[in-house]
């Protein structure tokens, strides 16, 4: 219950010549019709971060479970100083329908040698492949979708450039992956504007290939170029910003 302090109550005037409060002659927060008590400052919460670009976790690949059991016809070989892979089939008895998927899922791979010899090996599948490559395209769609929905940004970019690769190492493959790039391009979408603000300095990563923003316009230029005349709208549609490097 609201109680007063002193049993007269000071008139207007006496509060304004002395600076009387009358906040001050209340004790309790009780009994008055509206609460004469200050408000407390509640700190006002900071907006939620949404993560969309925010790394997910790893979960171990196809190929590391191969490798481990001894699946794959390859191993780490040394001239010098440099490391390389040895295959132990000739390329031509390969199927690729089996391996090279198993390879483009170790491009998550950090650890060594898993992720030396998936990079390393899904190049020279890449390059010695020819014809064999267009069919194993559909099986393909999985593995690149889940590397880049990983978010990393080491990873996003080496799947990248084996994308590139893949479209250039023969002929109707960028035709035959159109239908895909709804499972492709939206994550691209969603990283294209990841570029590094660092003023008038130099970027060294536009040098080493490791820009995500930049890749990722060199890798739709690539594929808009060896699409087929039906890449630029299917590349609009899930990319609204991308302007055509073909037709200007």
């Amino acid at each position: 219950m609201t109680t007063l302090r002193s049993k007269q109550i000071p008139s207007a005037e006496e509060l304004k010549t002395t600076g009387f409060s009358l906040k001050r002659t209340l004790v309790g927060k009780g009994g008055a019709c509206s609460s004469l008590a200050e408000a407390k400052t509640v700190p006002k919460p900071a907006a939620p971060v949404s993560g969309a670009t925010k790394p997910r976790p790893a979960v171990q690949t196809e190929f590391r479970r191969f490798y481990d059991r001894g699946d794959l016809p390859l191993q780490v070989a040394f001239d010098g100083a440099q490391r390389k892979v040895q295959w132990k089939v000739n390329f031509d008895k390969l199927d690729y329908h089996h391996y090279l998927p198993i390879f483009f899922d170790g491009i998550r791979e950090h650890k060594e040698p898993y992720k030396f010899l998936a990079r390393q090996g899904t190049y020279d599948l890449l390059a010695k492949g020819g014809p064999k490559i267009l069919s194993v395209i559909p099986q393909l769609i999985i593995p690149v979708k889940t590397a880049l929905n990983t978010r990393e940004p080491e990873v996003v970019c080496e799947m990248l450039k084996l994308l590139q690769k893949l479209v250039m190492s023969g002929e109707l493959i960028g035709e035959a992956l159109v239908p895909y790039y709804r499972q492709i391009l939206p994550v691209l979408n969603l990283l294209k504007n990841k570029n590094v603000n660092i003023g008038d300095r130099i970027d060294y990563s536009q040098q080493k290939r490791t820009n995500v923003g930049d890749l990722i316009d060199e890798t739709l230029e690539v594929l808009e170029v060896h699409g087929g005349e039906d890449a630029f709208i299917n590349i609009k549609y899930m990319i609204p910003t991308y302007e055509s490097k073909v037709l200007r």
